[in-house]
């Protein structure tokens, strides 16, 4: 079938809109990645009918012979390439963007939410995949709650790319990733029906085991595949703190109920098992007061004792940026501060004259942490952070506590702006990110760290780049910026990503911690996870998705072949 003929088709089966204009499919050609892949339509569904409709469609073209296939989309705001697709784009921001509601643990359930689990952790809420995440948060603080997983990119993110790369940022040393929070999804099956993936006691389970539908396959078969295969599964669960790498099979039963939940399989499976179009996903109601604790390394060695002696005081995050973020965040501190109200930017260039001090003297230390302690009131919080730097005055390191949020306001900016500023101000270079997100337990530094900055030092004729980064998770975003046109600077990022993964690997690590596998790092899961697992993986993908019509090339069958020709150059 034609791109034209199923773009006909899909047309006359759903209320929203399908589109082959220029525009909108070079729009979604493109995310936050080095890539970029040119969709035949994209599709804007009202509401899960619709999407139910578009993939009855994508399969019936699949089965009368073409290479149809399909790709979720929200924000676009991927590092990885997860949303791109040759095929249709299934876009959700357009139309299916309610927050449906939020409530407390007291407050009545309202009649829009059928899931009829009782309510998790402090709330919850119910929302549809193309929510902002800045818009859903207005409405979960309206309740003095939030979802604590939010990424770096909370202003730019929607749920539905949270969900699908279960994502993880600042807060998830004290509060985990997304998985832990999404507690029911509303799914589109790759048949085009729909079903309810929820937590399911044992009789529960034996019931939908029963349904001569593709669900009731399909926790037949899972049911199976993870019964056969547990100690193997067990096995492969990477032990590090934070990881989005492979398909969460460990995390689908919980033995310590014996329920079994589909929803924690779908959550980080990029859209490649099912396309979830209504979440219920449980909120906390965050602790009021924070004080941080500013470290200053001009030497890693300690690095990991620093790490081991701050944790026990629990701290909410433990953020690192390094001196590359820091100098360039000081270079571009003028157009930084211009997104600003001129108050708060006269505020923060004030405060920003010992940084800039610091890079005019040189005197710039190789990595800055900030552990951030929250607490029900300021005094306590205090006393952590205070707690914190008597731990680690033994090191003779320069120690600074910020006691309210206004004072460590602009180190959070630093880390969290680093990746932005670079993309927006360093004309002629591009960020690339395919080293972007991988994990070393913390124990590793003295070791990793070193290694690392050898294998960087390597390729340093060919890029620039910043480390920042979840210093308590061992969780490292390294961005370099290149000249994608030039062939050989392709070649490099081939040949330093499978160097770097394999120093990740030798340490226990593993290759994402919250962006996922997406194009660039689905080609290195054998490399992490072994055949047996892949097995596994490839299994399950054909269990929920034999035609696979659901964003192929992710978690299973992309190649180094795809990066090198998906990569764009410019």
């Amino acid at each position: 079938m034609t791109a034209a003929g199923l773009k006909a088709r899909i047309a006359s089966a759903i209320r929203g809109e399908v589109t082959d204009e220029a525009a909108a499919l070079a729009a979604a050609s493109r995310d936050t990645s080095l890539f970029e892949v040119m969709p035949g339509l994209v599709a804007r569904p009202k509401d899960a009918a619709d999407v139910q409709a578009i993939v009855r469609e994508v399969r019936a073209a699949r089965l009368a012979g073409g290479a149809a296939c399909l790709a979720a989309r929200a924000a676009g705001s991927d590092m990885g390439g997860g949303p791109l697709t040759t095929g249709v784009v299934v876009s959700f921001t357009e139309h299916m963007n309610k927050v449906f509601e939020v409530a407390s643990n007291l407050a009545a359930r309202h009649p829009s939410a059928d899931f009829g689990v009782s309510p998790p952790s402090d709330g919850y809420a119910v929302t549809e995949p193309g929510v902002f995440y800045r818009d859903f948060e207005k409405e979960t603080l309206k309740k003095g709650l939030m979802l604590p997983s939010y990424p770096a990119s909370r202003d730019i993110a929607a749920l539905g790319g949270i969900v699908a790369n279960d994502a993880g940022g600042e807060r998830t040393l004290e509060y985990g990733k997304t998985e832990k929070y999404v507690e029911e999804l509303d799914v589109v099956l790759s048949d085009g029906s729909a079903a309810t993936f929820k937590a399911l006691t044992p009789p529960e389970l034996a019931r939908k085991k029963e349904l001569a539908t593709l669900e009731g396959e399909i926790y037949r078969r899972m049911d199976s595949l993870l019964t056969e295969n547990a100690e193997i599964i067990e096995a492969h669960r990477p032990r590090v703190s934070k990881n989005s790498a492979g398909y969460a099979l460990w995390s689908v039963r919980d033995h310590a109920t014996g329920r079994t939940n589909l929803a924690k399989l779908i959550t980080g499976s990029q859209g490649t098992l099912a396309l979830w179009t209504k979440a219920k996903i449980a909120l906390v109601r965050p602790k009021p007061h924070r004080a941080m604790l500013v470290a200053f390394l001009y030497d890693l060695a300690p690095l990991p004792d620093i790490v081991a002696r701050v944790l026990p005081l629990r701290p909410e995050s433990f953020e690192s940026y390094d001196d590359h973020t820091f100098t360039l965040a000081v270079k571009f501190l003028p157009e930084m501060l211009a997104q600003m109200g001129f108050a708060k930017a006269a505020r923060l260039g004030i405060d920003f004259i010992p940084e800039a001090a610091m890079v005019a003297t040189g005197g710039v230390p190789k990595m800055i942490l900030m552990a951030e302690f929250a607490e029900d009131t300021l005094e306590e919080a205090d006393r952590k952070a205070a707690a914190a730097k008597k731990a680690l005055e033994s090191f003779r390191i320069p120690l600074k506590i910020e006691k309210d949020e206004k004072e460590s306001e602009k180190y959070w900016i630093v880390r969290r702006e680093s990746f932005s500023l670079l993309r927006k101000n360093l004309h002629g270079l591009h960020t690339a990110p395919f080293i972007d997100d991988f994990v070393v337990p913390p124990s590793s530094y003295p070791r990793f760290l070193p290694k690392l900055s050898a294998l960087m030092d390597e390729y340093k004729d060919h890029f620039i780049y910043t480390i920042a980064g979840h210093i308590g998770n061992g969780n490292f975003h390294i961005i370099p910026l290149m000249d994608l046109a030039k062939e050989e600077n392709r070649r490099v990022i081939l040949e330093l990503a499978r160097k770097v993964y394999a120093l990740v690997i030798a340490e226990g690590g593993t290759t994402t911690g919250e962006h996922n596998d997406g194009i660039i790092r689905t080609p290195f899961l054998p490399m992490l996870f072994g055949p047996q697992m892949m097995a596994l993986f490839e299994q399950t993908k054909k269990i929920f998705d034999p035609l696979n019509i659901f964003n192929p090339g992710k978690k299973v069958g992309g190649t180094l072949e795809d990066v090198a020709r998906d990569m764009a150059r410019t």
